[in-house]
């Protein structure tokens, strides 16, 4: 295996984490919309009522037109005011129609889900687009390391890292990402830990992981791929 496609991978999950996140907004029609927000009115009909605007305002780094903007379409979508993770996976698979995405969905959902009550609200929505997408790099990362920390005893092991793996290539397809097929999870794994872990004692932990992706050019600029999407 080249060292660039094992790398490519490492890039390639930067770049779906914030493509998933680009289209949830799409899908909940938050790219371009001019709605304006009566919020006493909209906030009384559904069942979870979010933290006051002004709060999420500092919170995050959108303004207050912007949050309107996103709870307008994330009510629209999901009524309840909440987000639970079958939903989640159905709104999800519709960006992969080419594979499965249902495993993948489940470790973003995870991550989404910072309360770890089984539900995404409105808050935990916009504080991960929030970092996703305007957050600094350092921010960016530990979200992602968060992520792929499937256990969250603060290291990536090279079991978390094939789960994320194998979920990628259900996610993707066979057949639907050429690079992929030349290469199997192990040999992606491997790459991953002999780039990330520094000192070799078989996890990553978050400075070797935001050491090592500060270092990578093309991860650097995956990151920066979405900042003004909305």
């Amino acid at each position: 295996m080249e060292k660039g496609e094992g790398e490519g991978l490492q890039t390639l999950a930067i770049v779906l984490l914030l493509c998933g996140a680009l289209k949830l907004l799409h899908t909940l029609g938050l790219i371009s919309t001019e709605d304006k927000l009566d919020d006493d009115l909209e906030l009384s009909i559904v069942c979870h009522r979010p933290e006051g605007l002004e709060q999420l305002e500092a919170q995050t780094n959108f303004n207050k037109k912007e949050l309107q903007v996103l709870y307008r379409g994330f009510k629209n979508e999901c009524p309840s005011g909440v987000v639970n993770e079958e939903t989640f996976k159905q709104i999800y698979s519709q960006f992969f129609p080419h594979g499965d995405a249902s495993t993948y969905a489940h470790y973003l959902f995870n991550a989404f889900d910072s309360s770890h009550n089984g539900s995404i609200k409105f808050e935990d929505f916009v504080t991960a687009l929030s970092i996703l997408l305007r957050g600094t790099t350092t921010e960016k990362l530990e979200w992602t390391f968060n992520l792929y920390d499937i256990n969250r005893d603060g290291y990536i092991n090279k079991e978390e890292m094939m789960d994320i793996v194998k979920a990628i290539y259900d996610m993707m397809g066979r057949f639907t990402y050429p690079a992929l097929k030349t290469d199997t999870p192990k040999q992606h794994v491997d790459a991953f830990f002999q780039k990330m872990d520094k000192n070799r004692d078989g996890v990553v932990t978050l400075d070797e992981f935001i050491v090592s992706c500060t270092e990578d050019e093309n991860i650097m600029r995956s990151l920066q791929l979405f900042e003004n999407v909305i």
